[in-house]
């Protein structure tokens, strides 16, 4: 997630809220929720978590990015040509 202005975070806040009690939504940031106020504004930040992590089931990870790892050795490149 990157910084978000106003209409930003109050349009994730929005789709939050509507899924919140009524649809399953996952999502991934290389943020953890605690971090959300350095993006967002806190009271979007606070409520946005609020809902997020009620009834959560978080999935922490750990480790090098195999992405990474693979663009540096090469594998899965394709030369622009």
């Amino acid at each position: 997630m990157l910084p978000a202005g106003q209409d930003a975070a109050e349009a994730f806040y929005r789709i939050i809220d509507a899924a919140y009690e009524r649809r399953s939504i996952a999502v991934t940031s290389n943020i953890h929720p605690s971090g959300f106020d350095s993006i967002m504004p806190k009271t979007l930040a606070t409520a946005t978590t609020d809902r997020l992590l009620h009834h959560a089931h978080l999935v922490p990870t750990k480790g090098d990015s195999h992405r990474l790892a693979e663009a540096l050795a090469g594998k899965g490149v394709i030369p622009l040509n």
